[in-house]
């Protein structure tokens, strides 16, 4: 990876989580799983974090961790008019400030905490499920639409750390534009 830009970022939460607690219906309720908001988290090239439900496993190996701007969880609660909704009920891996994630889509980039580097590679948009209006708030499926955060690859083993961070990127990023929905494709279903 060529860098080119250096953000300063502050990762504000590394959930971890043995197994999934969103699945089958959303009136059942979701399950009761174990999960850590962990002060620092172990990343495995190809593998994902330590621990976590998609480590290792043949389907996620190259969307395992989910990074997440903490600004988007603002501005959906802005917008639909409610209290501060907790960031740790979205299930995405790493909650950071400061950056806009949607430029990294197919790029390599990486984050750095305590000397500590983790590159990452950015495939895919995180699509929020169903389960966001249920555990989160009525309207935050649609609402979470194009700011869901993207989906990572783990390029080469290191360890974030909870707090202030450094990320780089090989393309321009607005941290101003963090919590903005990205212009999602029309649906090709009825």
């Amino acid at each position: 990876m060529t860098a080119s830009y250096r953000y300063d970022v502050e990762i504000l939460h590394l959930l971890v989580s043995p197994a999934h607690a969103y699945f089958g219906r959303a009136r059942e309720g979701a399950a009761d799983v174990p999960t850590t908001d962990a002060g620092q988290a172990q990343f495995v090239t190809g593998k994902g974090i330590l621990g976590d439900r998609f480590f290792g496993k043949a389907a996620h190996m190259d969307a395992a961790v989910t990074v997440f701007a903490v600004e988007a969880l603002e501005a959906i609660a802005a917008e639909l008019g409610t209290a501060p909704l907790d960031p740790l009920l979205t299930r995405r891996n790493v909650h950071i400030r400061g950056a806009q994630l949607a430029p990294l889509l197919g790029h390599d980039f990486a984050l750095e905490s305590r000397g500590e580097l983790v590159r990452l590679r950015a495939g895919r948009p995180a699509h929020p499920c169903v389960w966001m209006d249920e555990m989160l708030a009525p309207g935050a499926h649609k609402a979470m639409r194009g700011r869901g955060g993207v989906r990572c690859q783990v390029l080469a083993d290191g360890v974030l750390h909870r707090g202030p961070a450094v990320l780089i990127s090989p393309v321009p990023l607005d941290p101003d534009r963090a919590g903005e929905a990205t212009l999602l494709r029309p649906s090709r279903l009825p």
